[in-house]
């Protein structure tokens, strides 16, 4: 099994090839979860992610035999950039099979790293059987993303560098997908605190980690925005490290991940993608089990789709209430709109969308009905804005 040697060592590889990533306190989030937050900013890796730290471990362990023949991996995300940029860095040979539904930003910036994208198959699984059939047929090492003690290793290095800046912690809680981060990292951080607390996150659409350890049976979805932990089988080498060493395995719902990319962003001026915003998604929804507590947490990814995140950030404004939908009934009479749109002006709303309506509706003939998007600054200002048109012998009402 993994140990904390192998983790030591795989820290000394590591020198001088992927970044100690800052690991400090965010008083902002500290403050609305009522425990003291660490952020592990991962995100800032030359690839955004900590997979590099795995691949790396992996890559620095070949020899020279397999270094000569070259490497093949299937990913469709951070496993394949981290692969494909550090055996680019060593010289080697990189073939990255991904299904042929991957975004085509994904497979330029693999092939910017000078791999050799072959693209394969409908399915994660369909692509991950033509890597094995190339390995197999051109002798190349297959680097696995997550089932791999050196891949763990790695990733299990991030524990070692935020345990020596804060060794206080009382809790780390880290995302869980197929279990290569979580696995090293419980590894090295049982073995350095035994005290610790250790929580996995996982995606409630893909529990396939909570399922596997803890015996359950959630159903599995097809879709995600923490597409970085959507792993439909998890490894087995990490599964049992995860049993043996990690307290608890939490879920976490889509709103609850969607609030916490918003959240990095807006607090801490940081981009991170879904599968590295679940361990706030976690402290968020389950605040009580952390509170006055000091918690770790892993920013494990920055890669997100710009159409994604745009989504994420109109989404959350509505659940803020920043962005409200009210409907107005009022005279058809010219003018009207004119005469709405200077109200919700007065009151210090922005109008962002209006939409007129006059013959799908079931108002009397000579009634209008228009819908507006506004920006606003919260609930109670959506509700001056209410107040105010109704004033002007308006029905109003927000959708």
């Amino acid at each position: 099994m993994l140990s904390l040697p192998d983790i030591q060592a795989a820290a000394m590889r590591l020198r001088g090839q992927v970044l100690n990533t800052p690991c400090v306190e965010s008083r902002t989030l500290s403050q609305i979860v009522g425990a003291q937050v660490f952020l592990k900013f991962e995100n800032l890796q030359f690839t955004a992610s900590f997979k590099e730290r795995g691949a790396c471990n992996r890559l620095a362990l070949l020899s020279p035999q397999e270094r000569q023949r070259g490497v093949v991996a299937m990913s469709a995300g951070n496993h394949a950039q981290g692969v494909a940029y550090h055996a680019q860095r060593l010289g080697l040979r990189a073939v990255i099979v991904m299904p042929r539904f991957t975004p085509g930003v994904k497979i330029e910036r693999t092939r910017g790293f000078g791999a050799e994208v072959v693209l394969h198959g409908d399915t994660l699984e369909e692509a991950r059987t033509h890597a094995y059939a190339l390995a197999e047929q051109q002798q190349l090492t297959f680097i696995h993303p997550y089932d791999d003690e050196a891949i763990a290793a790695g990733q299990g290095t991030i524990a070692l560098e935020m345990l020596a800046e804060q060794p206080d912690l009382d809790a780390l809680v880290v995302s869980v997908g197929g279990g290569g981060l979580l696995a090293g990292m419980a590894t090295a951080a049982r073995a350095l605190k035994p005290e610790l607390q250790i929580v996995g996150v996982q995606a409630e659409r893909f529990p396939s980690m909570v399922n596997a350890v803890k015996g359950t049976h959630h159903a599995q979805g097809n879709s995600t925005i923490a597409e970085g932990i959507a792993v439909g089988q998890p490894g087995e080498i990490t599964r049992v490290a995860i049993a043996e060493l990690v307290d608890d395995l939490l879920l976490v719902d889509e709103g609850d991940i969607e609030q916490a990319v918003l959240m990095l962003l807006e607090i801490e001026k940081t981009l991170v993608e879904g599968a590295g915003a679940a361990g706030l998604a976690a402290l968020v929804r389950h605040g009580e089990r952390f509170r006055g507590q000091k918690v770790g947490l892993v920013l494990s990814g920055g890669n997100i789709d710009p159409l994604l995140l745009a989504a994420i950030i109109e989404r959350g404004l509505v659940r803020s209430g920043r962005l409200a939908r009210i409907k107005v009934s009022a005279r058809d009479v010219p003018g009207v709109l004119a005469r709405i749109t200077a109200i919700v002006a007065e009151v210090g709303a922005n109008i962002e969308e209006v939409h007129h309506q006059r013959a799908f509706t079931m108002l009397a003939a000579q009634n209008v009905e228009i819908e507006l998007v506004l920006q606003t600054r919260g609930p109670q200002h959506i509700e001056q804005v209410l107040t105010a048109l109704r004033a002007a012998d308006m029905q109003a009402q927000q959708r």
